[in-house]
């Protein structure tokens, strides 16, 4: 097969865009000559932290050849303001805010949505459509019997999935890759399942919001499974693991990738390949400590109230369980020993080289970094804090993290549920650390409370993962830069698609561009 050579970069229109860790793949992938594949066309985001983070990125993107400006570092070191920088760079400042759009999609911004689209597009052809609204109420699209039911019409979820199949409907992409979340496979509405009611409406978007056919339709392809013969699609064919693909995290997101059905292509799949672990992938970070949270904060401080858990008798509240003398000793070698801790909440020295030689690991790296950015701890109680020790030392000694059943009771919390956890029936692993040797469990926009289930590693460092460590196992550039207050960063790193698993669909998408005959 001739591939015909881009004259320019494919559009992207991107919404419920987050971040932009979707777009941010996109953006990354580079042609035969180091150009540019793909350009972020448009981005939606209501959102406002989440719309000023990917403001910058699409403003960064804005410069030629992919290479950010000196004073793009400069306020990374807080040399400058970002808005001194956007004041210096004002052409690249007004294309973003052509691209990067702080919109809340609705019935009331539908034809401020459309006429953007519509311009920025012009008559290009090939351009791909991405993003992933809301799920909970899409099995009640285009059910009439749901008409005039008061709760239906006044869910929010089910506008904004009107409001994507509308974009489908109004400017037909040639493809569009929508993601959500596993519980689809499982949800259901009634008793039906909410997966096929997908199905059949991305199938038909027209049939599905106004009835009939009238020709509009697209065949769905997984990126990760071959089609099983038949003519019923699998749902589960959709779940892509994103630890197959390269990525330091077990996350399994839905990913359903549709062609318009008069053009005869068809995506590939991803290709698997060995992901870094989260000690290969956090691990040259600099080791800080946690913060004290409810009580005057200091370094000697805070070693007190962990030097705490020393003079628990835990040995006796494990009553003889087999980890019992391993996970003791090594607690008590600890304090012996008397290693220095840690004495800083936070580190701005950015390691001099990648972390490791996995690929993914070197996506990660600029070497025009000289500072580390999102790289804070956050405040933990002290009890939590003797919890944290615990827990990594536990996973240290036996290889896994400690349910409840494995804490003494003396460092068990003052929860209704703890007995009910303690028996599996509910929240057993309400702590849970990050296994060093393993990839991460999901980054979840739960990390933005309170970091009970992404304990660091390490029992010198006694915390959870801060921002960057979060973003790098979600495949985030180091030189990511996530607006608004810690909690909102947290929020926008766990709700992202991973980047580096995003510039892999990418490079499937560009293949099924580059085979679609005629136009540009």
């Amino acid at each position: 097969m001739i591939v015909p050579r881009r004259r320019q970069p494919y559009p992207v229109i991107d919404v419920f865009a987050g971040p932009g860790g979707l777009g941010e793949g996109f953006a990354s992938l580079r042609g035969e000559h180091d150009e540019a594949v793909f350009r972020g066309t448009v981005a939606i985001e209501r959102d406002e932290f989440s719309h000023r983070t990917l403001f910058l990125r699409h403003f960064l993107h804005s410069f030629p050849d992919g290479e950010f400006p000196d004073e793009y570092y400069s306020y990374l070191r807080d040399d400058i303001t970002l808005d001194e920088l956007y004041r210096k760079y004002k052409p690249e400042f007004a294309e973003a805010k052509k691209s990067a759009l702080q919109i809340s999609l609705g019935p009331e911004s539908h034809a401020n949505v459309q006429q953007t689209i519509s311009q920025r597009i012009a008559d290009r052809k090939r351009w791909v459509l991405v993003g992933g609204p809301p799920c909970q109420a899409y099995s009640l699209v285009g059910r009439s019997r749901m008409m005039g039911n008061p709760a239906f019409e006044s869910d929010e979820r089910h506008f904004l999935y009107r409001e994507y199949l509308k974009i489908i409907i109004d400017h037909e992409p040639p493809v569009f890759v929508m993601e959500n979340v596993k519980g689809l496979l499982s949800a259901t509405v009634g008793e039906a399942p909410v997966i096929d009611r997908i199905i059949a409406d991305l199938s038909h978007p027209r049939a599905a919001l106004e009835g009939g056919s009238n020709g509009l339709s697209y065949n769905l392809y997984s990126l990760s499974e071959p089609d099983k013969p038949g003519d019923k699609v699998d749902p589960r064919l959709f779940l892509v693991k994103a630890e197959e693909f390269g990525v330091p995290q077990a996350r399994h997101r839905m990913f359903i990738v549709g062609i318009r059905s008069d053009l005869k292509v068809r995506p590939g799949l991803l290709r698997s390949h060995k992901a870094p672990t989260v000690r290969e992938t956090i691990g040259n970070l600099p080791a800080i400590r946690s913060g004290l949270s409810r009580e005057m904060d200091s370094t000697d401080r805070w070693y007190e109230e962990i030097e705490r858990l020393s003079s628990i008798d835990i040995a006796s509240q494990l009553n003889g369980a087999p980890y019992n003398r391993a996970v003791t000793s090594d607690i008590k070698l600890r304090f012996r020993s008397g290693g220095d801790p840690p004495d800083k909440r936070f580190s701005r020295l950015y390691p001099g080289r990648a972390a490791g030689r996995n690929r993914v690991l070197g996506s990660l790296h600029d070497t025009r970094l000289k500072v580390l950015t999102g790289h804070e701890s956050r405040n933990h109680m002290a009890s939590d804090l003797r919890r944290y020790m615990y827990a990594a030392v536990f996973a240290s000694v036996t290889g896994r993290s400690p349910k409840l059943s494995d804490f003494p009771r003396a460092l068990l919390p003052a929860h209704q549920n703890v007995e009910l956890g303690r028996s599996g029936k509910m929240f057993s692993d309400r702590f849970r650390v990050q296994l060093p040797d393993e990839v991460s469990t999901t980054i979840t926009s739960h990390i933005s409370k309170d970091g009970h289930y992404f304990i660091h590693y390490d029992p010198a460092q006694c915390r959870s993962l801060t921002v960057r460590e979060a973003a790098r196992l979600q495949t985030f550039p180091d030189n990511y830069s996530f607006q608004g207050p810690r909690t909102a960063q947290y929020h926008q790193v766990g709700n992202a698609v991973p980047p580096y698993l995003a510039r892999q669909i990418a490079e499937l998408v560009a293949e099924v561009l580059d085979a679609i005959k005629g136009g540009a």
